[in-house]
């Protein structure tokens, strides 16, 4: 009975302990932030959104663009990295784009640009919830419009990419820098470049295996969602994929953040050590 006892408190205290360390950890400080802000609600809302305001102005833009011509389905196929077979149904799911293009008014156009910038309102709140900042005054709305005409920009050079690793390393380096100058933007410079790279970084990883994830994953299972449930079981997959985009978006930017944080703590650490060296008495 005596040994029960004196174990017990031996085991409690080591748990305690590997509790206190990953508490205080970077991947415990991410963990509680992450909880905090209720990431996967974001990144759910964050898919509904963009599939009710941000999809019907892209398009309308994919049909008008010039030289490519095969409109927004391609541009999602390419971005789900689907499959030939998985493609088709994908482009099953929107009208052709001369369609799209026809049927479109200039009051049609204005809303769906005035839904757009909602969309960019709802990412802005969200970094703002990543870095803990208050909310940024009404009359910012011109960011949403300027960061919305940048991201559509940036979605039509993608498209225009050729295929193969010059493809995926230009298709990095300007995710990179489309999420870091974001932030930066819609943020109102309030957080500096710097602190915001390693974010930008983990985004645009993290959106390159959501890919290589997508491939594996998402274009077999559009096939076979499309025999089992027709149309609906792709829009499911697409919405999934999308919960994934803004899983990574704000995710990454999360991250970035308790990098940024560690790497403070670290050179917080070196400038102690070297007072500490200076001020101790020479032998």
């Amino acid at each position: 009975m005596s040994e029960k006892s004196s174990g017990s408190p031996g085991r409690g205290s080591w748990y305690r302990r590997l509790y206190r360390a990953f508490h205080l950890s970077a991947i415990g400080r991410g963990w509680r932030r992450g909880s905090e802000f209720e990431l996967l609600h974001r990144a759910l809302g964050f898919a509904a959104l963009g599939f009710l305001t941000l999809v019907p102005l892209l398009i309308v833009v994919a049909a008008a663009d010039p030289v490519n011509r095969h409109g927004f389905a391609q541009w999602l196929a390419e971005g789900l990295g689907v499959s030939d077979g998985s493609r088709d149904e994908v482009e099953r799911l929107f009208a052709p784009p001369k369609r799209a293009l026809e049927t479109t008014t200039a009051f049609g156009l204005a809303t769906l640009a005035i839904f757009g910038l909602r969309f960019g309102a709802a990412v802005q709140v969200g970094y703002e919830k990543v870095w803990e900042l208050p909310a940024g005054r009404w009359h910012n709305v011109w960011r949403h419009l300027v960061w919305l005409v940048v991201f559509t920009c940036y979605l039509l050079l993608s498209a225009h990419l050729g295929r193969g690793y010059t493809r995926l390393l230009v298709a990095v380096v300007g995710t990179v820098l489309f999420f870091w100058w974001s932030q930066r933007l819609l943020l109102g410079g309030r957080i500096s470049w710097g602190a915001l790279l390693p974010g930008a970084l983990a985004t645009g990883v993290g959106l390159l295996g959501l890919r290589v994830f997508s491939q594996l994953v998402f274009s077999p299972l559009i096939a076979s969602s499309a025999v089992s449930y027709g149309s609906v079981g792709t829009v499911l997959v697409v919405q999934s994929w999308l919960v994934g985009v803004g899983y990574v978006v704000f995710g990454g930017a999360l991250l970035g953040r308790v990098l940024h944080e560690e790497w403070l703590r670290v050179l917080a650490w070196r400038r102690r050590r070297r007072r500490a060296r200076r001020s101790r008495p020479p032998t």
